[in-house]
């Protein structure tokens, strides 16, 4: 008995010991408080309620698995998108620019110190009619000229006295001096009087800076007391309506083959071909177009100077399939991909090569054939699950 009891305590530390480390080693979660319930009911302490609360995950083959009830939190749609005809589409760089009828700039003539208007200087933004008063000019001569126009009106002013005075005198003795001598006093009286004045506005003169169209401020870079040089561009004003889009392409027979254009970010915008360009600038063709908005009157959504990216439909035509511009989106290694679903909780990433049709299509030209099913809604949300 002494010497088996050693022998059975040493079965039962191998057995604990056994015990202890399948515990330690196997996975296991970690349960729910009792009694936690879902949002519809199910047990959230049942086993395994916790490896499979989410069940989104990416598998080995680079697929995705989305349970239904994902899908329906991420408003997952899909489309079984046929191939059809478009029309082949050109992207082309652009910027947004004034209509020359519908802005202007405010230059001053000559240079000098600036003034507020009646209702204080304008900023950018602010809205301003036709003709209204947006600041003054004043003109400041340099030192010698000064001098110069100061001692030319008090020679006229004393000239003027002196003419006032011999006409004064003459209407004195009317019977008997010549009539035309009294009316050439008088004329050269008025004469040295207007000469007079002439100078003496000269001294204080300042312009008047108008509004040349009605719009809104697009640029204003003046302050109270500012010296400007002469021709500086001191505001700017557009009608927020009416702009225009300048894109450049280096081929020079697309201007005959434009069908139509859009806005690319900008779907609520269209654009009319206004005219191609027959020079060449910095090795590229400038073509304008007209920018429309949705709503007649509407202010567009775009600023002066804006880079954008104009989207030609041709009038060639393509086969492929026509989808959403969001059902297009990147894998990690930056390709264009579709997610095409193969089974109930299944999407696969398709590589793919599209064109973009205007502000919220595309076309894709490779990749897809008829009977895939397509998502259309949600793709940016599968691609980042991990």
């Amino acid at each position: 008995m002494t010497r088996r009891l050693p022998v059975a305590m040493s079965a039962q530390t191998v057995v604990g010991a056994v015990a202890l480390a399948a515990t330690l080693l196997w996975p296991s979660a970690t349960p729910a408080a009792p009694g936690a319930h879902g949002p519809n009911g199910e047990h959230l302490d049942a086993p395994g309620a916790a490896l499979n609360a989410s069940g989104l995950a990416r598998l080995p083959d680079g697929s995705v698995n989305v349970p239904k009830a994902a899908q329906r939190r991420m408003a997952i749609r899909t489309l079984l998108a046929p191939a059809s005809e478009a029309a082949a589409t050109v992207e082309m760089p652009g910027r947004v620019i004034m209509d020359p009828n519908a802005s202007g700039r405010v230059q001053a003539v000559h240079g000098g110190r600036i003034e507020p208007g009646p209702k204080g200087l304008p900023v950018a933004g602010q809205s301003v009619k036709r003709g209204d008063v947006l600041a003054y000019v004043r003109h400041h001569a340099e030192p010698y000229a000064l001098g110069a126009q100061q001692a030319q009106l008090a020679g006229l002013r004393a000239q003027r006295q002196l003419a006032e005075q011999r006409v004064q005198r003459l209407e004195g003795l009317e019977g008997t001096v010549p009539r035309k001598e009294i009316e050439a006093a008088r004329a050269e009286a008025i004469s040295l009087a207007e000469r007079e004045r002439s100078i003496g506005a000269s001294l204080v003169a300042r312009e008047t800076l108008t509004a040349p169209v009605s719009g809104v401020i697009a640029r204003a870079d003046l302050v109270v007391g500012q010296v400007i040089e002469s021709r500086d561009v001191l505001f700017e004003v557009v009608d927020p309506a009416r702009m225009l889009v300048e894109a450049t392409t280096a081929d020079a027979r697309l201007a005959a083959r434009v069908d139509g254009a859009s806005l690319q970010g900008v779907p609520e915008v269209t654009l009319h071909l206004l005219g191609a360009s027959r020079s060449l600038r910095d090795g590229v063709l400038p073509l304008t177009f007209a920018v429309r908005a949705g709503k007649a009157g509407a202010a567009l959504p775009m600023a002066i100077g804006q880079p954008v990216t104009v989207v030609v439909r041709s009038k060639e035509r393509i086969q492929g399939v026509v989808l959403p511009a969001q059902a297009v989106v990147r894998n990690p290694s930056n390709e264009p991909i579709v997610w095409i679903k193969s089974g109930a909780e299944r999407f696969i990433p398709q590589p793919v090569r599209y064109r973009p049709l205007d502000a919220g299509t595309v076309v894709v030209t490779q990749g897809l054939s008829a009977d895939n099913r397509v998502v259309v809604q949600g793709a940016p949300l599968i691609a980042q699950i991990r």
